[in-house]
């Protein structure tokens, strides 16, 4: 679609859909000015490899006893207040229009703190999810920064290939890890020899990531970077 199009089209659906902040309600953007204001980003010092903020700036002890496939992990902001409700809201309620917006915070981050990359592949949903939840949130993060950094999507390769609890619902590391473990692989050679960005809307302990990057190490990626909107600290 043509920019003039497009802008014409947005305008069109903003008249008969109008937007609402998922903050404060007020009408005109999903996250106002205001509201926006008020969201905790993740600021350096930061450990190199979870991406959770560390005065040094050297490795965490968490970072240092854990053996990862994934080269770092990076976000925005911290997983809390109106950037929580915004991804809930994107995740839940079928608030897919929220995906540009957030994309852009994901594409700012990318311009000050900048990863190597040659295409992004975002965090797969099993079929028995997507076909519960109709969408894929973190594909729709990824086609959205696809369009503002001009990198390459690939979407098909990396699967999900058991089915597992949600993260958020296991009560410890150790559960989380145990409960995604070989829950992803490669299906093909398509991501051998490239940098990848992997994207998801919230990193908890960590773990998905991580599998994911094992997965596609494992069929010949070079290195695999994650970012998500949001960091739970």
């Amino acid at each position: 679609m043509l920019p003039q199009l497009a802008k014409i089209k947005g305008v069109a659906l903003d008249f008969i859909f109008p937007r609402y902040c998922v903050g404060c309600g007020r009408e005109g953007e999903f996250l106002c000015f205001t509201c926006l204001r008020t969201a905790n980003r993740v600021m350096p010092p930061i450990s190199p490899k979870c991406g959770r903020p560390q005065p040094s700036g050297v490795l965490c002890s968490d970072c240092i006893n854990w053996s990862s496939g994934i080269d770092g992990i990076r976000s925005p902001f911290r997983f809390e207040g109106v950037i929580r409700e915004a991804i809930h809201q994107l995740k839940y309620r079928n608030l897919r229009a929220l995906s540009p917006t957030l994309a852009e915070f994901l594409y700012e981050h990318l311009i000050n703190y900048p990863l190597p990359a040659d295409v992004i592949v975002p965090v797969p949903l099993h079929p028995k999810r997507l076909r519960e939840r109709g969408y894929n949130q973190s594909l729709l993060l990824a086609r959205e920064l696809g369009k503002l950094t001009g990198l390459p999507l690939v979407e098909n390769s990396l699967i999900r290939q058991r089915h597992t609890v949600p993260q958020a619902r296991t009560a410890s590391v150790s559960q989380r890890q145990q409960n995604i473990s070989g829950a992803f692989i490669c299906r093909n050679q398509e991501l051998t020899d490239y940098k990848i960005l992997l994207i998801d809307d919230v990193s908890t302990s960590g773990n998905t990531l991580d599998t994911c990057a094992k997965a596609m190490k494992a069929a010949g990626a070079i290195s695999v970077w994650g970012l998500t909107v949001a960091r739970e600290i």
